[in-house]
Formats: structure tokens, C-alpha cells, sequence
């Protein structure tokens, strides 16, 4: 690379660094905002659990382009608000780390004194969703205060940070009303792209809702990978296309999107929703049905006959793996 151009390319960088860290903390102080708004309405005795959803709704009505207003998520902001509003001094840090991040750290931390310790290490060494969950999960603050009291000094220093790693929230791009980004491989999306239209291709009962369709579960996130609709059966139809082995958790966590699906997304005149599986790995194709426990013998019967059949699918499953690993090598 020229060198001579390389102090223009650091200001870029660190425009769209600074860019990215003022939208995040206009988002969180908007967040915080209508989380402290809420309390206090209920506080009152002005507002009850309904009335946050009627909002929800009013939302949605009103700007049907703005998301990232769920009423799990406006009970969210009302939690976050009531978690810190007693401690000023943590106002700065919770502005300068992801909603997502903030949800894990005020949900997964028991005492204050945690809090702080991951809000200080996000900001510091910009961790991951994932590397703050596995440290969480590690216990890392209780061994860190056994093992050296004067750890904050150390980490004080600054790193040379990924902005990008620590900001890349789908929030963000909700609030700015910008496409998601997509976490997974452009492998993976060319995959899920091209199954999505073999689906399509396959009957026109079949109608496309979303692909990373995200489901609210308490202060956690999930995606599922391809949603449909189907006009016969009228029911949402969710599918998981796993580029490895078949395991009996694949179809647990299948049916966990399957009952989340069923108690936020599906409207009382639809019917249960069911889940398909693909699994692919170097050897076998395998197809599940993920089909809800309240369905009748008569109930199952009928989804299966109007669902792509299983060979079919497992059929189109190796042609696609096969014509990306052709297409690689």
C-alpha cells in the first residue's frame, strides 16, 4: 500500500469510528429514556403490563419501518433504566457498549460491582457478544477479584480496537432503519438464498416472511435462518439449515424458536407453528420435521402431506453442498 496515503485512510477510519460511537450512545440514551419514562408510569399506577404492549403496537402502526421497539424490548428499557439509574457514575459506560451487550451484562450480573467490571471490560478490550458471554459464563470477575485486586489499572490502557466488533449490533441498523448485517458466511447465505427459493419454487402456498427472522427470548436474541408463512396450512413455518451433523440439540433449539414463534408472532386464528431441519454434513443429508405437542394425530397427518417432502429436500440439500464445494475448489 502507498504509504503516502495511509493518514487519509486513518481518518476514515476513525470518522466512521466516532460515527458508530455516537449513534450507539444516542440509541442507549433514547433507550434509557423511554425505559425511565415507562417505570414512572407504572409507578404511578398509570400504566399496567397491557398498556406496554398497546405501545408496542401504536409504535408499529405509526412507523411500520422502525423496529427494535418489541414490547419484550420496551420492558427491556424499563429494566435497564431501573438496574442503573441509582448509579451515575456507570451513565458513561452503559453509552459506550452495544444494547446487546448492556442486555447481557444487566441480566447476567448479580451484584453492581460485576456490572461495572464487564462494562469496563467490553469498553476496553471490545469483546464479542460471544467473548463476553464465555467470560461471564467463566466466572472471570470472581477469579479476577481473588486473584488480583488491581486489575481495572491494568486494563486502563488503550488497545487497538476493531470498532466494527464491538458496534456491529443489529440494533444500531434497526434505529438507523438500515438492512441488517448478516453474522453468518457468505457461504451460508448463498446456501440459505438458494433454498429459500427451491421453497418458493416448490408450491404456491408457500409465502417468504423473513431470513434471520429474530425471536425474543427474556434479555436474549435467537435467529432463525429462513421463515415462511403457509397459506394452506395457515401457519408459520421456520427453517434451520445446518451445515454439519445431525444432533438431537439442532432439533431442541428448533423447537425452542417453535414456541417462541408460537407465543409472540402467531396471531390466535393460525395454527401451531412447525419447524423443517436440514442437516449436511461430508456424508449423509438429514430432514426433521419439528412439529408442536398439542397437535392432533389427524393435525400431524395433514401437515405432512402438505409439507415439501422429506427425499425431495434432502435431494436439493446435496445438490447445493455439492455445487458450492465444486464451486470452491
Amino acid at each position: 500500500m502507498d504509504n503516502r496515503f495511509t493518514d487519509i485512510i486513518n481518518l476514515i477510519i476513525n470518522s466512521r469510528a466516532n460515527a458508530i460511537k455516537t449513534v450507539n450512545a444516542e440509541l442507549i440514551n433514547l433507550y434509557w429514556n423511554i425505559g425511565e419514562y415507562i417505570s414512572e408510569k407504572i409507578l404511578q399506577s398509570e400504566w399496567g403490563q397491557s398498556v406496554v404492549k398497546e405501545l408496542s403496537e401504536f409504535i408499529q402502526t405509526k412507523e411500520p419501518d422502525i423496529k427494535g421497539f418489541s414490547d419484550k424490548n420496551l420492558w427491556r428499557m424499563k429494566q435497564f433504566y431501573e438496574t442503573y439509574k441509582d448509579f451515575p457514575k456507570l451513565s458513561p459506560l452503559v453509552r459506550q457498549i452495544s444494547w446487546t451487550h448492556n442486555l447481557i451484562i444487566f441480566s447476567r450480573c448479580k451484584s453492581i460491582e460485576e456490572k461495572e467490571f464487564y462494562l469496563k471490560l467490553v469498553k476496553k478490550e471490545s469483546y464479542s457478544k460471544r467473548e463476553l458471554d464465555r467470560q461471564i459464563s467463566s466466572s472471570f470477575f470472581e477469579r479476577t477479584m481473588i486473584g488480583n485486586s488491581n486489575f481495572f489499572p491494568i486494563i486502563e490502557k488503550e488497545f487497538n480496537q476493531d470498532i466494527t466488533k464491538i458496534f456491529k449490533d443489529t440494533y444500531i441498523f434497526d434505529f438507523l432503519n438500515l438492512p441488517e448485517p448478516h453474522n453468518e458466511s457468505d457461504l451460508q447465505k448463498g446456501l440459505l438464498q438458494q433454498m429459500k427459493n427451491f421453497i418458493l419454487e416448490l408450491g404456491k402456498d408457500f409465502l417468504f416472511v423473513s431470513q434471520e427472522y429474530k425471536v425474543q427470548v427474556g434479555n436474549s436474541d435467537f435467529y432463525i435462518d429462513l421463515l415462511f408463512f403457509h397459506r394452506g396450512l395457515q401457519c408459520l413455518v421456520a427453517f434451520e439449515l445446518k451445515a454439519d451433523k445431525f444432533r438431537p440439540e439442532h432439533l431442541g433449539q428448533l423447537n425452542f424458536y417453535l414456541e417462541a414463534l408460537d407465543r409472540d408472532v402467531k396471531r390466535k386464528n393460525e395454527n401451531p407453528s412447525i419447524g423443517m431441519l436440514l442437516c449436511k454434513d461430508k456424508d449423509s443429508e438429514v430432514v426433521e420435521y419439528a412439529l408442536s405437542r398439542s397437535l392432533s394425530p389427524t393435525m400431524i397427518s395433514e401437515y405432512k402431506t402438505q409439507l415439501p417432502d422429506k427425499k425431495l429436500l434432502q435431494q436439493k440439500l446435496h445438490e447445493l453442498f455439492d455445487g458450492e464445494h465444486s464451486h470452491q475448489s
